[in-house]
């Protein structure tokens, strides 16, 4: 077994991107119930040696990482600048993929009620967002998913670990996304009491009172005599 674990460190190791488990089992000619307890094994031994690596499981797939203490000190190592924060806009589109996916544009853009290519297209660019082929619905559009990239960012294992639907996100994300931030909106101003009852008043001074009627004002039209 030890033989096995190091051989999967090996390879994990050398692909840098994540490893799907029929990939593994395949390479190492067993099944893919074992590999889980073989991942286990290797996470295990960096825990024991104090080792800055970990074991992440994204999904189907495996990948070696380091442990989230050291993010810092790795950003400024390599020199790489944050990138840029999400729009709200992006982070409801990928709310909306990641809860319904496959989905395509048209979907998208349905529950938004606004044009949503541009956003789809700069979280394809991040590499948050993939297509997916043709979704089984008339014109066959494109489907699109969240990839591994993703679920590393958000901290999740698979995407059964996402919230339920209808939880606050500011509860359940703190924005801080492993380089993604979400922006804020301003708060609005709040405009004085003062200046909010003068336009009460005044808008009140311009409405013109409507006439009331007086009893009988109303003409009645008289019958036509009969001949």
């Amino acid at each position: 077994m030890d033989e096995q674990v190091t051989t999967i460190e090996a390879i994990l190791f050398a692909c840098g991107d994540p490893v799907e488990t029929s990939r593994l089992a395949q390479v190492l000619e067993i099944t893919e119930n074992a590999v889980p307890p073989l991942m286990e094994a290797l996470q295990k031994r960096y825990e024991d040696t104090g080792s800055a690596l970990r074991v992440m499981q994204l999904g189907g797939s495996w990948q070696i990482g380091t442990r989230q203490e050291y993010a810092d000190i790795i950003r400024k190592a390599m020199e790489q600048e944050r990138m840029r924060p999400l729009s709200n806009a992006a982070m409801e589109a990928l709310t909306i993929v990641a809860y319904n996916q496959p989905v395509s544009k048209g979907f998208v853009e349905r529950v938004r009620g606004i044009d949503s290519s541009s956003v789809i297209n700069s979280l394809v660019d991040k590499g948050l967002l993939e297509e997916a082929g043709r979704i089984d619905v008339p014109g066959h559009p494109i489907g699109y998913q969240t990839t591994a990239l993703f679920l590393r960012a958000f901290g999740l294992s698979s995407l059964d670990e996402l919230p339920p639907p209808m939880k606050r996100q500011d509860e359940t994300f703190t924005g801080e996304l492993d380089g993604f931030t979400a922006e804020q909106d301003a708060p609005a101003e709040e405009q004085p009491a003062e200046d909010t009852a003068a336009e009460e008043t005044s808008a009140a001074e311009e409405t013109p009172e409507a006439p009331e009627a007086s009893a009988g004002s109303s003409e009645e039209t008289e019958p036509t005599p009969e001949a």
